[in-house]
């Protein structure tokens, strides 16, 4: 196993060098990470339990390979389905990207994409709609419900030029592409879901979401009623309550602000909470504590059990990637792991969107459908495509 560690180069530079199928790539606030070619796979099988025995595994992979090896890729949404790691050939590192990097918008040179939503958005509005029910009756508090767009090109789909345009919208973001078996996930982050440098860990949340406006004064005015929103707040306060919670057996001190900010991307605002802490033992690795948080109620719903049931029930696909976790650990168990939305799976001629909301008990189907679309516009715009679907 031979993980060596490249010099470091500029983040421009990096994202020029990513090729999908051989290279994994990640930016964040922090920094940019390209990793390229597989020493090692991580073993992990579709079986009961995978998620709970995933941390583990890793840790034994990275004590063999030699020092300063990472394990990169991602972990899906259900606890139970294998996931995509590997210890890479070579890393190499930049700094973030500063709003002063000003990267050209890319043309995807497709002439025509042909669109399918999954579910028709009719039926994702009658799912809401029965969503309604169990949580009319107490049965659920929250549910996260899904859906997907099937688009498909006549001509071979460049995704280094689709992450350079995710990019380029939100370069302090979390953009990342991961190689899977046959397929590619390709996406940009707004939601931190653990990040561990040392003894210190952080967590940011977010939920509660406002499509953005191109008029100034129509997008502070969805802001500021967002920050007030009595359905927005309970259904922010619902997740930051169960972050608190997993994270708090693994912390001697946890900080949890009493009320959400606001943050923004390029086509949403939403309520967020940084949650930080300090560990009670540093051997708790970074994806030890994010497999301890996921899913959080922000893309399943509580209770867990109960909302995993009712998305197996009125979700008619299988969400693989997406609502899972992307990101990186070290040996010395520091990494980033980034909740999977605003994402896509492609391959060579296709990808597949998705978009979620999450329901509570006075949703209304309608708007959520309206939230889902303003979602989907992180990647369709990027794609070069102007339309909501």
């Amino acid at each position: 196993m031979t993980t060596r560690h490249a010099s470091t180069v500029s983040p421009v530079e990096l994202l020029s060098e990513y090729r999908a199928g051989s290279s994994f790539f990640f930016s964040s606030p922090r920094g940019v990470l390209l990793a390229e070619g597989v020493a090692a796979p991580v073993p992990s099988v579709a079986a009961p339990g995978e998620l709970r025995a995933l941390p583990g595994r890793v840790a034994q992979v990275l004590a063999e390979a030699e020092p300063g090896a990472l394990v990169v890729g991602a972990v899906p949404f259900d606890h139970n389905a294998a996931a995509s790691l590997v210890v890479p050939e070579v890393v190499r590192r930049a700094e973030a990207f500063s709003s002063e990097v000003r990267l050209p918008e890319l043309s995807m040179n497709v002439p025509e994409w042909e669109i399918t939503p999954v579910p028709e958005p009719a039926a994702y509005v009658r799912s809401v709609r029965a969503a309604l029910t169990p949580l009319g009756s107490g049965e659920l508090d929250k549910v996260v419900l899904a859906r997907s767009l099937a688009l498909t090109a006549p001509t071979t789909v460049d995704l280094g030029r689709l992450l350079n345009n995710l990019i380029r919208r939100d370069p302090a973001g979390y953009s990342f592409a991961a190689d899977l078996p046959g397929r590619t996930l390709i996406g940009a982050s707004p939601e931190l879901l653990l990040s561990r440098r040392g003894g210190k860990v952080l967590s940011n949340p977010l939920a509660g979401s406002a499509a953005r406006s191109a008029d100034p004064e129509e997008d502070q005015r969805r802001a500021a009623a967002l920050l007030v929103s009595a359905k927005d707040r309970h259904e922010h306060a619902v997740v930051v309550d169960a972050v608190a919670a997993a994270l708090r057996p693994y912390c001697r001190t946890l900080d949890v602000p009493a009320a959400p900010e606001l943050v923004r991307t390029a086509t949403m605002w939403h309520l967020s909470t940084r949650v930080t802490g300090e560990l009670a033992d540093e051997r708790s690795s970074a994806l030890e504590l994010a497999a301890a948080l996921h899913p959080t109620p922000a893309v399943c719903g509580t209770p867990v059990e109960a909302a995993r049931e009712t998305i197996n029930a009125l979700e008619p696909f299988d969400r693989g990637f997406y609502t899972g976790m992307v990101g990186w650990c070290d040996g010395r168990g520091d990494g980033d792991w980034v909740v999977t939305i605003r994402c896509a799976e492609a391959d060579d001629h296709s990808l597949r969107l998705f978009a979620g909301a999450g329901i509570v008990g006075d949703s209304s189907p309608e708007a959520e459908l309206a939230e889902t679309a303003a979602k989907f516009r992180t990647l369709l715009l990027a794609m070069g495509i102007e339309q909501i679907a």
